[in-house]
This record gives structure tokens, C-alpha cells and sequence, in this order.
């Protein structure tokens, strides 16, 4: 997978129009390429646009669906292979073991979330059944179970480039719960969070359900 240094926004790499980021190898000082411009407040409008847009959608999709998504975003950032490490260590200066170890944490925790939205356990589902013959009034049955509020924003830490990054624990919780995510791709490691990203939209175009409303977007 060739980098292209775009921002990835809804189905969409687009080229940003603000101030241009380089990744930089700690190690040795190198400028590496590719050069990313950073999103402008239009692209990250647009990003918030089309999130808001996929909700409604999104948000309805079954447990089955919302979790068979998040194991396809494991299965496709591990089908990058070698190349992942290989940037994610160029930007970060961490060691190959390190980074394979969380490349495996992060597919993991995707994992597991799409586990427990399968159990539905945390959908905490209550009924209270109607009682129509009660005195003075009668009462109507009592539902209750947790929903997604909405769009959720996600910044990349600097210090965890895939684990807490573009498909990190933080994204995994919100796609889980059936909210889409605005994802911020740290500017210490833009390679990786690219990569990470095309891995999202790969598996977003997998479902035909999904993929008109892609529930992940992203601005660098």
C-alpha cells in the first residue's frame, strides 16, 4: 500500500490547504516523504458533515454487522503487513518488537470489542411490563437500553501510534457502541495513521451496507 499523503475524508483522499507536515525519523533527523498538508477548517467541516450524515444510518445497523466491521478493520490492517511496522518505526523510532506488539494489541482490542457488542450485555436492555390495570391510572411498559449519541471525535496520541491512533481503543469503543468517528491522525506519525486509515475505508467498502454511509472519517 503506497502512501499518497492525502487526508482520507468519508470514501474520499483528498489533498488538505493548510500547513504541510513531514514525518521525521528520530533516530537520524530525516524529513520523510510523502509531504501532508494539514486539514483546513473546511476539511474538517466536511469531515463533521459527513459523520453527522452516517449516524442515522449507522447507528441502526445490527450487532452483527457493527461487530463483523470491526474484525474486517483488524483483518485489514494485518494484510499491510510489513510495511506498517516499517513506517510506524521510521516515524517513531520504536523498536520492531514494540510495534508489533501493539499492532497485535490494537487488531486485539478491535477483537474484542466486536465480542462484546455480539453478547449485547451492554446494551443493558430493561422492560418493564404495562400494567393496565392499575389504580388510580393505568401504566404504560417501561424500555430502556443504552444508544449512541452521536459523533465521536478521536485525537492520535503521540506516544501509542496504532494502539490509541486511527483504529486505536478509542475509535474501536465508539464504532462498537454505533457512533461514527472523526479520527485526528497525529502529526508525528502521518504514514502510519494513513495506512491505519486505507484499512478503514478497505473494510468500509466490504459491507454494502456500510459503504454509503462511512461511519469512520478522518483530517490529519
Amino acid at each position: 500500500m503506497s502512501l499518497q499523503g492525502k487526508l482520507l475524508i468519508g470514501r474520499e483522499a483528498v489533498s488538505g490547504s493548510s500547513t504541510p507536515i513531514h514525518g521525521v525519523n528520530p533516530a537520524t533527523g530525516e524529513t520523510l516523504e510523502p509531504t501532508y498538508v494539514g486539514g483546513s477548517k473546511a476539511e474538517v467541516e466536511r469531515a463533521c458533515e459527513l459523520a453527522e450524515a452516517a449516524f442515522g444510518a449507522y447507528r441502526e445497523t445490527t450487532l452483527e454487522q457493527r461487530a463483523t466491521f470491526l474484525e474486517t478493520i483488524a483483518a485489514e490492517i494485518e494484510a499491510i503487513g510489513d510495511g506498517l511496522i516499517e513506517r510506524a518505526m521510521a516515524e517513531t523510532g520504536l523498536p520492531r518488537a514494540r510495534l508489533e506488539g501493539e499492532r497485535g494489541r490494537t487488531c486485539g482490542q478491535l477483537r474484542l470489542f466486536a465480542a462484546v457488542v455480539r453478547a449485547g450485555e451492554w446494551l443493558d436492555v430493561r422492560l418493564d411490563p404495562a400494567m393496565p390495570d392499575r389504580e388510580p391510572m393505568p401504566r404504560a411498559d417501561l424500555r430502556q437500553r443504552h444508544i449512541p449519541l452521536g459523533p465521536v471525535a478521536v485525537f492520535g496520541a503521540s506516544n501509542f501510534p496504532l494502539a490509541f491512533s486511527v483504529a486505536g481503543g478509542d475509535t474501536a469503543s465508539a464504532l462498537a457502541a454505533g457512533c461514527p468517528v472523526i479520527v485526528k491522525g497525529h502529526s508525528a506519525h502521518p504514514g502510519t495513521s494513513e495506512l491505519v486509515g486505507r484499512a478503514v475505508q478497505n473494510a468500509v467498502e466490504t459491507d454494502v451496507l456500510l459503504a454509503p454511509h462511512n461511519p469512520c472519517v478522518g483530517s490529519t
